[in-house]
């Protein structure tokens, strides 16, 4: 750190154009860097950023003192809180000596909570939610929820299942990320100057591979042109479509076919079909009769079948051995309550961490929620977290999903992950910044991962005649067939997507043993066609607690036809 004094802060007053009437606030502004280990460039754009958000504040002595006592500490603890971090974490798994318990600082203005006072003295702390914010208090409904610990669902036989107490054997478990063959996702983006016709032939490419599938799988000859009257029955191809700019319902279903297919839209006449479910974008084969060459009269709808899904990769060599059991845990954020910003479910969470000691830990943002009040204070919070005292002390992986409502990161579908280039060498194998979405190989196990609510967006788009069905099992069927993370089209209006990214980073590369899709809608386990799908739900829901989801995944390594072998998996949903 280059040296800080009185000339500095001077200088960055003149840089930044601030008039002072006092030579005493030079002194204050120097103490304030100095106290809180900052150059004085960052601490003029504290300044800045305060007095913004106080609607211009003047630079004098009492406004000094306000920043002080509201700012002020809470960049202190940001500096301090790797220390933290590592004192508490590690004092967890070790005996202290006496008279090693440091006192507690505690003001009349900010008088230490119990609950606080407990935490820091806790084995298992890792942060002060009193130290976040000068002004910080604890929700009182997050703090007064009940059934904490509750499996609220859960799948698979759970007898005898050992969720805490782990080896702590992460750092030695296999953990592949399956990245597209294209460009890295770090490049830059182009998605406000993408070309109508890279788009189209993005979903054009789409239609004839999901096409080519279908077509060997029921024997079909050739697709008959989308618009071209015939007395007998045709089969066709292509991508459902709405007829206006209002929502898809059962009079405005349109089939787009590709171009090696007249690229011709023709509506359609879903009154024969007995059973359907459909929403735009979605890829699909129709038979049906087309005798005037405008409107088709469907009798079938051709479904990609559980048979279809390649599981993609061989195993051949290994023994069949069963493996020992991989626990994972999945939480997704928030990681506050909505009404503070006291991290006390994230406190929560990591005491069961801590207490389980999973081989791997999957966290899927939103980190810094766009819809928290009080965002700019946590931004500077969580930024300043090192995750890797936790991956090294407990012995597990760190898995980070960025979100879209991640105001801190780039609001772009498919996403980076989160750039830590501070990690050492040592680190970067317990901590792995992942992209939404992302398919993760663990131990050989395939999790899809995503963390946009394209739960939310397609049960929004979806129209159906299904009796007997639900609704989210037909919504996870249609990802796993569809074999993307994101197959509606037109996106909902506040994705930002990038095609050509899209295409490589944002489908299937094979079918994952397990999908999570975290939700704003109600938490669930469900098989669908094969694969394991969970909704974890998110750690918190407003000012109240959620939920997280912990799985133990076993399996053979081997299958009879060399293939991967379905898990043995159970599966939990757990409230914070």
């Amino acid at each position: 750190m280059s040296t800080i004094n009185l000339e500095t802060i001077k200088s960055e007053l003149e840089m930044f154009g601030i008039d002072y009437d006092d030579e005493a606030i030079l002194d204050k502004l120097l103490e304030q860097s100095i106290c809180n280990r900052l150059q004085a460039d960052q601490i003029m754009l504290e300044w800045v950023a305060f007095s913004v958000t106080k609607s211009g504040l003047k630079l004098n002595i009492d406004n000094l003192e306000q920043f002080e006592h509201e700012v002020s500490n809470c960049l202190l603890f940001c500096t301090q809180i790797q220390d933290i971090i590592q004192d508490h974490l590690l004092d967890s798994y070790s005996t202290p000596a006496k008279g090693s318990q440091k006192r507690s600082l505690s003001t009349p203005e900010h008088p230490q909570s119990k609950r606080s006072a407990a935490l820091l003295a806790s084995p298992g702390l890792l942060l002060s939610p009193a130290s976040f914010s000068p002004s910080g208090t604890p929700s009182q409904k997050y703090s007064q929820r009940g059934a904490k610990g509750e499996v609220v669902v859960k799948f698979g036989s759970s007898e005898g299942s050992q969720w805490a107490g782990g080896n702590g054997r992460g750092v030695g478990v296999s953990l592949e990320l399956l990245e597209g063959p294209e460009e890295s996702l770090r490049s830059s983006y182009k998605f406000m100057f993408q070309r109508l016709r890279d788009v189209r032939n993005v979903l054009t490419d789409k239609i004839e591979e999901l096409g080519e599938t279908l077509r060997n799988h029921f024997n079909i000859e050739e697709f008959s042109p989308a618009a071209l009257p015939a007395q007998d029955s045709i089969t066709i191809l292509g991508q459902v479509c709405c007829d206006s700019k209002g929502k898809l319902n059962a009079q405005s279903v349109v089939l787009e076919a590709g171009p090696e297919h007249g690229a011709q839209l023709v509506p359609v006449d879903l009154s024969e079909l007995k059973e359907y479910s459909l929403f735009p974008g979605q890829v699909v084969v129709m038979e049906g009769l087309n005798t005037t060459g405008r409107r088709l009269v469907a009798s079938k709808l051709h479904e990609v079948s559980g048979c279809l899904i390649s599981r993609g990769i061989s195993l051949s060599g290994n023994d069949g051995a069963i493996t020992v059991p991989v626990s994972v845990l999945v939480a997704c954020g928030p990681y506050t309550p909505s009404d503070s910003l006291t991290f006390d479910p994230l406190l929560d969470l990591i005491s069961v961490i801590v207490r389980d000691r999973p081989d791997v830990c999957v966290l899927l943002g939103p980190f810094v929620d766009a819809k928290h009040e009080q965002i700019e204070v946590l931004i500077r919070v969580v930024l300043s977290v090192n995750p890797d005292p936790l991956a090294c002390s407990v012995g597990c992986r760190l898995v980070f999903v960025p979100s879209q409502r991640d105001v801190h990161h780039h609001p772009i579908y498919p996403q980076p992950p989160f750039s830590l280039p501070d990690l050492c060498k040592d680190q970067v194998s317990r901590v792995t910044m992942a992209p939404d979405p992302c398919t993760l190989l663990v131990e050989g196990v395939a999790l899809g991962l995503t963390s946009t609510d394209i739960l939310f967006h397609m049960g929004a788009e979806e129209i159906s005649c299904a009796p007997g069905s639900d609704r989210f099992s037909r919504i996870l069927k249609h990802l796993l067939t569809q074999r993307s993370y994101y197959p509606l089209y037109p996106p909902v209006e506040d994705m930002n997507m990038d095609y050509e990214k899209f295409q490589s980073y944002g489908q299937m590369p094979l079918t994952p043993d397990v999908l999570v899709v975290p939700s704003e809608l109600r938490y669930f386990i469900k098989e669908v066609i094969g694969c394991v799908c969970v909704n974890p739900g998110r750690l918190t829901k407003g000012q109240v607690g959620g939920t997280y989801s912990r799985l133990l995944i076993q399996r053979s390594s081997q299958s009879e036809d060399g293939q991967r072998a379905s898990p043995c998996l159970t599966c939990q949903v757990v409230k914070i």
